[in-house]
């Protein structure tokens, strides 16, 4: 089991930059959780997609659709004292330290890109680019 952030599980499915390693983390751990969190933002990627006009309606709400069935069961909400614990010694957002609350409530590790978090964090972050 690990945690990923929201950009983990957008390189899963949309192609781009990451995308490999996203592909790569999904076979060697194939139990992916996050906090609710990630839907808003994942919808939030969506919509500026469907903006800029990289992607229909049609395809975001696929996307949608395969995301949510990918983290089905496997969300959880996090504590406000959590996640205000970990914003007080870091200068991450208290999105972004939802993550880490649950990486560290589940003692695994949080597989992101943010630059912020693995400096934050770097025993409980790790970057998407360490799996081989």
């Amino acid at each position: 089991m690990i945690v990923v952030d929201t950009n983990v599980i957008t390189y899963l499915l949309i192609s781009g930059e990451h995308s490999q390693q996203a592909e790569k983390l999904l076979r060697h751990d194939p139990h992916w959780i996050a906090p609710f969190l990630w839907r808003s933002e994942f919808r939030n990627v969506l919509s500026l997609y469907m903006r800029k006009g990289f992607i229909s309606l049609e395809l975001a709400m696929r996307l949608s659709e395969h995301a949510e069935q990918l983290m089905s069961n496997n969300e959880f909400d996090i504590s406000s004292s959590d996640v205000l614990k970990f914003v007080q010694y870091s200068e991450c957002s208290a999105y972004d330290c939802e993550f880490v609350a649950l990486a560290t409530q589940f003692k695994v590790l949080l597989y992101t890109m943010d630059e912020k978090i693995l400096r934050a964090f770097p025993n409980t972050a790790q970057p998407l680019t360490a799996i081989y």
